[in-house]
């Protein structure tokens, strides 16, 4: 069996309160990467919205963390809106935004891609971090005082073959638009950077090993166990929700001050070599 665990690696950090005072959205933010950003975010003294379509999950979560709760469909860009205005209404402004909502497929050959099922993902992957950009960028410039906007890509935009046709395009457009706007958005101290995580077991990654593999029975331990094995340099050892978490902390945080136009990969450096190639070095 794998060391992931797909809900918690049970690691109880003293929080730095590295973002005290700042006031935070969060999309997706319910579960997931997202939940416990949120959480994170909140132990280091921000003020969190959360912002998601899982209302009663999301309500909890921010409920326990002191945060507010919204619906959030992110494919409407008034509802982004709306969820950047709150959060301005709540505390008088925003500090960080991280566009993290979004979905996954089961598409396969090029040949047979449904236009359809590409709409669908363009519009809530690409669409809904382009909707968090613009109105956290304009709420940021209007205050005057900077800001960091963090999007959610993925491992599958960097190599090609680790996700559908579809999911891989609207990541590496979600990098592309995050370069292009820390561009602009530098001259007025907005820092703009992507978090590009490998898979990591949950309950949208079980779901498309089990339509992929034709394994509606799968669990998510086994997934758990093929990434151990197989995605990561880290032999045993995947990555969680808490990995991606930290790594979104550092980019919010002014210890990243300096960092802008940056895609952060949290992979286990499967991206950067062969996992084959441990063999050679003695693993046994």
């Amino acid at each position: 069996m794998g060391s992931c665990d797909h809900i918690s690696d049970g690691r109880h950090k003293l929080a730095t309160k590295r973002l005290m005072g700042k006031v935070a959205i969060v999309t997706g933010g319910a579960r997931g990467i997202g939940g416990a950003t949120a959480t994170l975010m909140s132990e280091n003294g921000a003020h969190v919205v959360i912002a998601d379509v899982l209302d009663e999950v999301g309500e909890n979560l921010a409920k326990s963390i002191g945060g507010i709760y919204v619906h959030c469909d992110v494919s409407k860009e008034s509802d982004v809106e709306y969820v950047v205005q709150l959060a301005i209404s709540w505390k008088g402004k925003l500090d960080i935004m991280f566009n993290n909502a979004g979905i996954i497929d089961n598409g396969r050959s090029i040949t047979n891609l449904e236009m359809n099922n590409l709409t669908t993902l363009i519009n809530i992957n690409l669409n809904g971090v382009i909707h968090g950009i613009k109105h956290a960028a304009r709420a940021m410039i209007s205050s005057g005082n900077g800001g960091s906007i963090i999007c959610s890509s993925s491992s599958a935009a960097i190599m090609g073959g680790l996700a559908s046709h579809a999911y891989t395009l609207t990541k590496g457009a979600i990098i592309g638009i995050s370069r292009s706007a820390a561009c602009e958005l530098g001259g007025h101290g907005i820092r703009v950077n992507c978090v590009s995580p490998h898979g990591i077991p949950s309950k949208m990654l079980l779901k498309a090993y089990q339509d992929y593999l034709g394994k509606p029975d799968m669990m998510i331990d086994e997934v758990s166990d093929i990434i151990s094995e197989s995605g990561s340099l880290l032999h045993g050892r995947c990555g969680s929700f808490e990995d991606v978490a930290e790594a979104v902390l550092f980019l919010a945080s002014d210890e990243a001050g300096f960092v802008t136009g940056h895609n952060l990969v949290v992979d286990g450096g499967f991206t950067s070599a062969s996992v084959e190639m441990r063999s050679i070095y003695g693993e046994k």
